[in-house]
């Protein structure tokens, strides 16, 4: 697999650069957990970019997503450990999250999302304004962000065995370390509102 090959396929099927940046962000903690659990990088931070390739022409379970996405990568020769690890994002799919990568990505793309929610709302619009636990107190508020599904949050870190608090940190480092790809970089340029 070859990660230019694959942000091709994205780009040929994604022209939302709001969806291209979630699949970048995922692809970013997937990079990082793979580090950090001692696995292929390569093949995690794939299936992170590929997972939701599909997402903007098949948006929904009926529309097709993200069974139109794994026919598109399997025609792309993508073996079954990434086809399998999509599938098994989606609960509906009927694939249980059996190995530690899928359980990872589970755990990542609805996180990823909501800590950019938070960083969007900061004046300067940067992740370097998030923190964890400003990320906690909007997790709380159920007006915020509301298309996140916070249940899947909650579980996601407990699919992978750590706490809550653990996996926001985890996950919120790794975007720093992309914010600059991800549109949300220093915020340092913005002037201070009493300039």
């Amino acid at each position: 697999m070859d990660r230019n090959a694959a942000w091709g396929l994205v780009c040929e099927w994604t022209t939302s650069p709001t969806l291209r940046k979630h699949m970048l962000a995922v692809e970013a903690a997937m990079r990082a957990y793979a580090e950090h659990f001692g696995e292929d990088a390569e093949c995690w931070g794939i299936v992170g970019l590929v997972h939701d390739l599909d997402y903007e022409r098949f948006p929904s379970q009926e529309a097709g997503h993200p069974f139109r996405g794994v026919e598109i990568l399997r025609a792309a020769g993508y073996p079954e450990v990434v086809t399998r690890a999509v599938l098994s994002h989606a609960d509906y799919s009927g694939v249980p999250r059996e190995s530690l990568m899928e359980k990872t990505l589970f755990a990542c793309d609805e996180l990823t999302g909501f800590i950019i929610a938070v960083a969007l709302v900061k004046p300067g619009r940067s992740l370097a304004e998030v923190d964890p636990s400003s990320i906690q107190r909007k997790l709380k508020d159920k007006a915020f962000a509301r298309g996140v599904k916070r249940d899947d949050i909650y579980q996601g870190a407990a699919e992978i065995g750590l706490s809550l608090d653990e996996h926001i940190a985890f996950v919120l480092r790794a975007l720093q370390q992309v914010a600059e790809s991800l549109g949300l970089g220093s915020a340092a340029a913005v002037p201070h509102p009493s300039e």
